[in-house]
């Protein structure tokens, strides 16, 4: 892949404040004018840029596109029309794209059919900041936006004093192209315009990347002034009754004779009512620029601060802080917008998907935001009370895509074993990992991958169960089978840590199955041993490990190779290194999965790849140096990801090379990497620091001196290759680095745990 330079490319407001305070002046930096709303929205990252006021917000307020037959994953494209503005998006997936409801249209001049093509390409590229987003139509509409956690602020400027009109269309959804029977449906609704020109109703909707069932969104919308005309229409572009229903199209057309016209609109999954109130977030006086500043400062006070560096490069803050706005952007805080049951315990949504995050987006939540990851841990645990599994994914309020193992167990184990318990049941969380890991989830014939759930939990555990392996009868059956494995020592970590000695060896032992799907004889560019097929009757299915046919849903590898999922047993890496033939094969693997093209930091299989050098002493330079071909990849820009974010996955991977660290899931263990700042601190909560620092040998810098020459934690000279939890997170800490231009030998202490093998 090519390496971009890393540079700086956002719009937008700016500012930095400064707070009076008794007998001082306080300086509030604002980090926010270093975030590129627009990172990662070209070149297939996915990103979403519009209004997002506060870290998991229910609201993703933004524009609609749509050109040619290309899927608008978070609803924005650079190129094409846009339809309409919508409430809801998702932000960095992939699959098929989500929400884009509760929608409105400028239009100039009357409209005689809204069901007629409406959309309008744009007389500049759209402008955005943090809190902040505009769009400048060709039909010479300006539409500007801002949001609260709820609700939206719609300002609309009109070319002239002539009548022009906006258009609320319910049966708006973002559409999908891929043929495979992702796509979202509306199928329902209903619509009533008061005297005054408020509007209330609701919208049913379907299917999508989760297959969900029908799922109700409710709406109640405010305009700055009174329309002159106003009519619903419901599939045949005239007004019938007050309210009306439809499940073609349905919605309203308001119009007016103003230049400048304010739309307020608040959303909930309880009711119309609900939906009124949340609408009063933003009151009739609120201005954008107020709401604009609210949502810098919620930034600037819950994310972006917990990152500090001493760099003073721009395009270094830039890449820091939109990265961080990107990794934060969903899973949504929906508590007290849960329509399917009752309960005392928060509520999140809009988790895509653990499948992507577990690897390394968990881990940074937990240490950036400890009090939200406990809530969104106990939001798990009650969605498995009340549905009866854990999610993989979740959106809509329902669960789905399980694309390999149940990796909710992997959280959960990676929370406990770091010590996360303030009000969390870890009883339940072990009867919900033990559910994942005992039941059978019915069916939900994904004609993508019909032989077994893709909606919750493991679906392959007949096979799993029976033979220690999983056969062919089962797509996705290699991938599945490596990643039951390290969703079985998940299990196995909390059964231990709760006394539950019987359980803890139960799953330890079924922890080391992936050793089952091994053939020692399958070679592959003058190396043996891969993760292959395995019949029913125990042999083994000829299988190019190199090949994985077409990597997706019905193929026996699921988007890698068996050079990537061979290497993926995490929690059993010294009985990996065993069979692969030692320390010396290892490393010569590991090298060829990078000679050969197998490696695509764009893909979460191969995010701990690159760093399974610090196994062998004496190797850990290598991790440095693909730490570093790694970062390459990224930049502040529009096309700044090697990949789709996954809600923010890839995003978390470059945040972790900065720091120069990189977790181990379910474990207390972190890689030892390169930082690439001369400061660095972390803010753990509750007045914990992490504190990374550098100094250069021979001075160089992080360019041209990356490789670590010794390092002193906590004080302490220091000669492993990786820091536990208790020694930098867990009360805070420090590590010193000494950098300098060439590999030492330096971590010649015990090697990172392999607690699963023998």
């Amino acid at each position: 892949m090519s390496s971009p330079t890393r540079s700086s490319f956002f719009t937008g407001i700016c500012t930095f404040s400064i707070l009076i305070s008794t007998g001082s002046v306080q300086a509030q930096l604002d980090y926010s004018k270093h975030v590129n709303v627009f990172q990662g929205t070209q070149g297939g990252g996915n990103r979403f840029p519009g209004v997002v006021a506060t870290p998991f917000a229910m609201v993703k307020l933004g524009p609609d596109v749509q050109f040619m037959n290309t899927d608008a994953y978070s609803g924005y494209l650079p190129e094409g029309k846009i339809f309409g503005f919508s409430m809801m998006h998702e932000s960095g997936t992939g699959g098929a794209p989500k929400y884009g409801v509760v929608s409105q249209m400028p239009v100039v001049g009357e409209v005689p059919d809204p069901l007629a093509d409406l959309s309008q390409p744009r007389a500049s590229p759209d402008q955005g900041s943090l809190g902040y987003y505009k769009s400048s139509l060709a039909n010479g509409i300006t539409v500007e936006l801002g949001a609260t956690e709820h609700a939206g602020l719609y300002t609309y400027s009109f070319p002239n004093d002539t009548a022009s009109s906006i258009v609320v269309d319910v049966s708006h959804v973002l559409p999908s192209f891929r043929g495979l029977g992702w796509e979202q449906h509306y199928s329902g609704g209903s619509f009533s315009i008061e005297e005054d020109g408020h509007y209330e109703g609701f919208g049913i909707y379907n299917n999508g990347w989760n297959l969900s069932p029908d799922w109700t969104i409710y709406f109640c919308g405010r305009f700055s002034k009174q329309p002159v005309r106003s009519r619903a229409f419901n599939g045949d572009a005239n007004a019938t009754n007050n309210p009306v229903s439809g499940t073609a199209r349905l919605g309203g057309v308001f119009t007016f004779i103003s230049p400048e016209i304010t739309s307020r609109v608040g959303i909930s999954f309880l009711s119309s009512s609900q939906a009124c109130t949340n609408l009063e977030e933003i009151s009739p006086d609120t201005s954008l620029t107020t709401l604009v500043s609210t949502a810098k400062n919620r930034w600037n006070t819950e994310i972006l601060s917990k990152i500090q560096t001493s760099s003073f490069d721009t395009s270094d803050l830039s890449l820091i802080y939109s990265s961080l706005y990107g990794a934060f952007l969903i899973p949504s805080n929906r508590t007290g917008e849960n329509p399917s049951w009752n309960s005392t315990e928060p509520y999140y949504d809009d988790i895509f998907t653990f499948w992507d995050t577990h690897r390394c987006h968990t881990s940074l939540f937990h240490i950036l935001q400890p009090t939200a990851y406990e809530e969104f841990l106990r939001s798990l645990i009650d969605i498995w009370r009340h549905d009866g599994f854990l999610p993989d994914a979740r959106s809509s309020n329902y669960n789905g895509r399980v694309q390999g193992g149940s990796n909710a167990d992997n959280v959960l184990a990676d929370a406990y074993i770091k010590g996360v318990r303030g009000a969390i049941n870890w009883d339940d969380g072990f009867a919900a990992m033990r559910t994942d890991a005992e039941v059978v989830p019915p069916n939900n014939f994904d004609p993508q991958a019909p032989d077994s759930s893709t909606k919750e939990g493991r679906g392959a555990l007949p096979d799993w169960l029976e033979y220690g392996y999983i056969t062919p009868a089962f797509t996705r059956a290699v991938s599945r089978a490596v990643e039951y494995s390290t969703n079985d020592y998940a299990v196995h970590v909390v059964a231990a840590g709760l006394g539950k000695t019987s359980e803890a060896e139960t799953y330890l032992n079924r922890s080391r199955n992936w050793r089952n799907q091994w053939n020692p004889n399958a070679s592959s560019y003058n190396h043996t041993g891969f993760l292959v097929p395995r019949l029913a009757n125990g042999d083994f299915v000829q299988q190019d490990p190199a090949d994985c046919d077409g990597c997706y849903w019905s193929d026996a590898y699921y988007e890698d190779n068996s050079w990537i999922y061979s290497m993926n047993a995490i929690h059993d890496v010294a009985e990996l290194i065993k069979r692969v033939g030692g320390d010396g094969r290892f490393v010569d693997r590991l090298n060829k999965i990078f000679e050969l093209g197998f490696f695509d930091a764009g893909n979460e299989p191969s995010f701990t790849t690159p760093y399974l050098y610090n196994f062998v002493k004496g190797e850990q330079w290598r991790s440095v140096e693909r730490s570093r071909g790694v970062s390459d990849l990224y930049n502040a820009g529009a096309m700044g990801l090697p990949g789709n974010s996954d809600a923010g996955a890839m995003e978390a991977n470059l945040l972790w090379q900065m720091i120069g660290l990189y977790p181990v899931t379910g474990q207390t263990t972190f890689l030892i990497l390169s930082p690439w700042f001369s400061e660095l601190t972390l803010d753990l909560g509750n007045g914990k620091k992490l504190a990374v620092t550098t100094a250069f040998s021979d001075g160089g810098d992080r360019n041209t001196a990356p490789y670590v020459q010794s390092l002193k934690v906590n004080g302490e000279t220091w000669d492993k290759a990786w820091v536990a939890w208790e020694d930098v997170f867990e009360n805070g800490g420090t590590m010193e680095y000494v950098m300098g231009s060439s590999p030492s030998l330096w971590a010649t202490g015990d090697l990172p745990p392999s607690p699963a093998s023998e």
